[in-house]
């Protein structure tokens, strides 16, 4: 058996690990792994990874289970551009510098975002506060500046004047929110130029192809009861 790649494009970083992928010709089979119906959960795919989450890697007998350590595993097994993981060590190491920030930080505001503002009230039928919703976006707020001022600062892309995984890492999160209907890129207009170069850069037609599911979270229809009691205490953990 060849690559599997276990995935849910409803997820950031499957979004990543999936553009990355596509974009470098490595072949795959994917394994849809659908979370809003709480597949991830089940003890079918618990047998695959035993933490119950998306993406995952499997390659013959050996398994991955986190969206970082695969896009490096598939840079060094696969011949793919130098400008995604360079060589050069203080551009690796800008790579490695944002892929270790964004963790705790702009990826866990976008993933509040789009849970507060969609998620709960839409799919879950649990309202938000306004409060909440309000303190949720102000940290998002927070960490876009922190990712233009800080790691875009006047580059073309966040680790130089090619795109990286740092790059690839960022849109996919930043999605979320736009998902949501926040507006990330409005008035930020040196965000707004990044997001383009990084859009042409994977290719138009993937990059659409990858966000189309998120694009649409504010259709997803109500979880039936049964989904949202098995859905509930995981993604309070996580949120």
């Amino acid at each position: 058996m060849g690559l599997e790649l276990y995935l849910d494009l409803l997820s950031q970083p499957c979004r990543a690990v999936y553009i990355f992928a596509k974009k470098n010709g490595i072949p795959f089979e994917l394994r849809t792994v659908d979370l809003i119906k709480g597949q991830h959960l089940s003890d079918a795919f618990a047998q695959v990874n035993p933490l119950k989450k998306v993406p995952v890697l499997k390659d013959g007998d050996f398994i991955l289970r986190e969206s970082v350590a695969i896009l490096l595993y598939l840079t060094h097994k696969y011949k793919v551009p130098d400008y995604w993981y360079p060589q050069d060590l203080q551009a690796r190491a800008r790579v490695d510098e944002y892929l270790a920030w964004q963790h705790t930080t702009l990826r866990r505001s976008c993933l509040r975002a789009l849970w507060h503002k969609v998620m709960f009230p839409v799919f879950l039928g649990e309202p938000v506060s306004p409060q909440t919703l309000a303190a949720t976006l102000a940290e998002l707020d927070v960490n876009l500046q922190l990712l233009e001022d800080e790691f875009l600062q006047n580059k073309a892309f966040l680790a130089g004047p090619h795109i990286s995984l740092a790059d690839l890492v960022a849109i996919t999160e930043l999605m979320h929110p736009v998902g949501a209907g926040c507006q990330v890129f409005e008035g930020r207009p040196k965000l707004a130029a990044w997001r383009n170069r990084v859009e042409a850069a994977v290719g138009e037609d993937l990059f659409r192809e990858a966000h189309e599911i998120i694009l649409k979270a504010k259709d997803c229809p109500p979880a039936d009861p049964t989904t949202k009691q098995k859905l509930m205490p995981r993604i309070l953990a996580i949120i």
